[in-house]
């Protein structure tokens, strides 16, 4: 059955959000209809509203949140109403060559749930009755919103929903960069480049993996106060335009073993892999517009053994890596609650996200 939802709507380019209300239809075959409890307001959002990322307007925002099932579709046997659930904003084929080998993030049939479910029609309308683009086959800023089943993740139904909206991007990429990419070995030197959501993920990542020293640098005296909270043992407030590559060098006693640019930005990924000492690892997990560039020189991978890899979605595996990440909270391990910097209603969205822009936020989430 169709319900009625207040969403969050990019209807303009570099234009601020809109809170409208629309038509969220109910599951087709090999889909669940949720009711969304929370919604973590993430960079890649807003990065949807200025066309970093090419999800093209109207667009339903938010792939960061947790529900609870309330319809399934037919053929659905994996889900029931009442399940507790987070979204996952990769859509998982199972038969690919990358689904199978147990990369998913590298799913090649990403593309059927990139802007509607992966049936390819859309489940969402405006009041006019026109149809509505979601995030990444999600569109879970909104009080309601149907999914595909390949697009969500059953969880323990005692976890708040709140904190459990984050494992479905931020503390996943975060995390899953320090343990999936780039294995970060007990005893070694992490230096991570941002301190927002991701950032401060990849921090508390690199200390429950047992790293020794943890740099933190941003430009925001604010952020790096807060990493010190998620296991920074050391922060470098760096001067926007400038290369803190020497200082990096000097903090870490000839550069760290990973680097981490968390922020989206050629001249920081340049950063990051100059910064890393011989042998060393630099992991781009910021998406940056598709016109920054990068540049460094290809005979130091030689004479000095540098690696510089990619990280998409903390290289995970949603149905493992999310339960992975809870069990990891309840254990007191992982910190989500401290995570959290403020609680939206729907209404104050436009304001979320001009507190995501300004820098006032590490997580800011909407709460229904």
């Amino acid at each position: 059955m169709p319900h009625s939802s207040k969403a969050v709507i990019c209807r303009e380019l570099n234009k601020p959000v809109v809170v409208e209300t629309i038509t969220v239809d109910g599951p087709k075959r090999g889909e669940v209809t949720v009711r969304i409890a929370a919604c973590g307001v993430c960079h890649s959002d807003l990065s949807a509203t200025n066309g970093t990322i090419a999800l093209p307007p109207p667009l339903v925002l938010g792939h960061e949140g947790a529900g609870e099932v309330i319809e399934i579709g037919e053929g659905v046997t994996s889900f029931a109403a009442g399940d507790h659930v987070v979204s996952s904003f990769i859509y998982m084929c199972g038969k690919c060559r990358y689904c199978s080998a147990g990369r998913p993030v590298l799913c090649m049939e990403q593309g059927k749930a990139l802007l509607t479910p992966a049936e390819g029609t859309p489940r969402t309308r405006d009041r006019d009755g026109k149809p509505l683009n979601i995030f990444s086959g999600c569109g879970v800023m909104a009080e309601y919103a149907t999914l595909s089943v390949d697009n969500v993740v059953k969880i323990d139904p005692t976890i708040p929903l709140d904190r459990a909206a984050l494992v479905g991007c931020a503390v996943t990429t975060g995390v899953g960069a320090v343990f999936n990419t780039a294995k970060v070995e007990s005893g070694s030197s992490v230096a991570v480049f941002g301190c927002g959501g991701v950032g401060l993920n990849a921090i508390q990542g690199a200390a429950i993996a047992g790293a020794e020293r943890i740099l933190a640098i941003d430009t925001l005296q604010s952020k790096l106060e807060l990493a010190k909270k998620f296991g920074a043992t050391d922060t470098l407030l760096a001067t926007p335009g400038q290369d803190p590559t020497k200082e990096i060098k000097k903090l870490t006693g000839g550069g760290p073993d990973y680097a981490f640019e968390c922020v989206g930005s050629g001249a920081l990924a340049e950063a990051a892999y100059k910064a890393i000492r011989r042998g060393g690892k630099a992991v781009i997990v910021g998406v940056a517009r598709a016109t920054d560039a990068a540049c460094f020189k290809p005979m130091t991978m030689v004479f000095e053994e540098k690696t510089l890899q990619g990280s998409y979605f903390g290289s995970c595996v949603p149905r493992i890596d999310f339960p992975r990440m809870l069990q990891l909270y309840m254990a007191g391990r992982l910190k989500l609650d401290e995570l959290i910097t403020k609680r939206y209603k729907i209404d104050e969205a436009p304001q979320a996200f001009a507190d995501l822009e300004s820098g006032k936020n590490a997580r800011g989430v909407i709460v229904f």
